[in-house]
């Protein structure tokens, strides 16, 4: 294979670990290459995350080199041909070169081979099937230069035979056309994608998440997600999502706050319907946290409002935390932006107030315990509780200004009144 060029200076490839792994894989005499995601975002001139190494020798072999050489070798993924080469906090993915010899859409079983177009030709994407050696010099069997300068986003030969290798790459060209593509999108790979889409459900829940928020955390994810809706993709992954305009609001309200957020991104995509959000959560397989947060995004039990009363905003504070609450003033915000004509920058101050309070909250503590009712002889249970709560209403009533005296008194005049039921009402009370 003849070089397509070289790759300017880069310190991840001069670095001594990268060097290190690389000599002692080619000591041998097996050619070594790094591929994937690292050459084509050098080629970019972005942070580099993961290095990729290719070669040519098995992965026993590459265990034994890796070793002889003092480096940690860990055999991550032997059915895949991949081993992990660990040198202090740097980690390197070796996978041997490689053909799919039987696929079902979501696993290949491989065999390894020394040809390195063949394992170029495996690969999702041209801008994925990108070589480059130690040196530098680049290695591009499928057009991946310039289909990366030209940003566009296209699967390496067949793209239906592509997808039904793997479904997931159906999802992923999608994530790789928001990061790294233009529209309109490459016409036989958005036709392909078009007629595989009945496919996606056979994924695993995690599997679609991950692309899903991968593709949320892009910069401008929206024109992307319009597409996906458009082509009839969207409708077999989230057909909950609904808040389009929420989303682009968002997008341009992040830009001038806080940053990205996919799963707050999502959040605001999604319907307000708890039922259909708990639904999304479940199928996703999103854990405890996340689901618990995207619940709150998209069904709020509070609603965030632009107020002169600064008390409402402390209630919801202590109630969210501050977390919590950025989250749902950025959705506010950005609800109340995708239903205006007025841009993002007019009427900023006051959804900024709220961010600030955020920021400048501090969480309080309400003064009594559960060690003050049980001295008043209340009996442990239930009822601990319950009055805990009600003290907790009327401090948080009246502005968390009562301090532990008073909450002290409260507190008595509660249980002298009598039991507190579970609807938060004293016996005798009116509903």
């Amino acid at each position: 294979m003849i070089p397509a060029g070289r790759l300017a200076r880069q310190d991840w490839l001069e670095a001594p670990e990268t060097r290190a792994v690389a000599a002692a894989l080619a000591s041998a005499g097996a050619e070594v290459r790094f591929v994937g995601g690292c050459v084509r975002d050098a080629i970019l001139d972005r942070p580099i995350r993961d290095i990729d190494i290719a070669t040519g020798d098995p992965p026993d072999r590459v265990i034994r080199l890796l070793e002889d050489a003092g480096i940690r070798a860990i055999p991550t993924g032997l059915d895949h041909g991949t081993v992990t080469a660990v040198v202090g906090a740097a980690h390197f993915e070796v996978t041997t070169l490689r053909l799919d010899v039987e696929t079902d859409g979501r696993r290949a079983r491989v065999e390894y081979t020394d040809d390195w177009r063949a394992d170029a030709a495996r690969r999702d994407f041209t801008i994925n099937a990108l070589y480059c050696d130690p040196d530098g010099r680049l290695y591009d069997p499928f057009g991946g230069l310039a289909d990366l300068r030209g940003r566009r986003v296209r699967f390496v030969g067949d793209a239906r035979a592509r997808i039904r290798e793997d479904v997931l790459r159906l999802l992923r060209f999608f994530r790789f056309l928001a990061h790294y593509g233009n529209l309109p999108a490459d016409a036989d790979s958005l036709a392909a994608c078009r007629e595989l889409a009945h496919l996606l459900p056979t994924l695993s829940g995690e599997r679609v998440a991950g692309e899903v928020l991968r593709l949320l955390g892009a910069p401008d994810p929206g024109p992307v997600v319009a597409l996906m809706r458009a082509e009839g993709i969207l409708a077999h992954v989230l057909p909950e999502a609904t808040g389009f305009a929420r989303l682009d609001a968002l997008v341009t309200i992040e830009g001038l706050t806080l940053g990205t957020d996919p799963l707050r991104r999502l959040g605001a995509l999604l319907a307000p319907d708890a039922a259909a959000v708990t639904g999304v959560a479940r199928r996703l397989r999103l854990s405890g946290a996340e689901r618990a947060r995207l619940l709150r995004l998209a069904a709020p039990a509070g609603r965030i409002e632009r107020t002169p009363d600064a008390r409402r905003p402390r209630r919801l504070l202590h109630e969210l935390g501050a977390d919590g609450f950025r989250d749902l003033t950025l959705v506010a915000w950005a609800e109340a932006l995708a239903g205006s004509a007025t841009p993002a920058h007019r009427g900023a101050a006051g959804w900024r107030a709220l961010l600030a309070a955020a920021d400048e909250w501090v969480p309080l503590s309400l003064p009594v315990k559960g060690g003050d009712v049980l001295d008043l002889g209340v009996a442990p249970g239930p009822e601990v509780g319950r009055l805990l709560d009600a003290v907790e209403a009327w401090w948080v009533e009246g502005d968390f200004q009562a301090g532990r005296a008073d909450a002290l008194g409260k507190l008595r005049a509660l249980v002298a009144a009598g039991p507190v039921g579970a609807d938060g009402k004293q016996e005798g009370e009116s509903a």
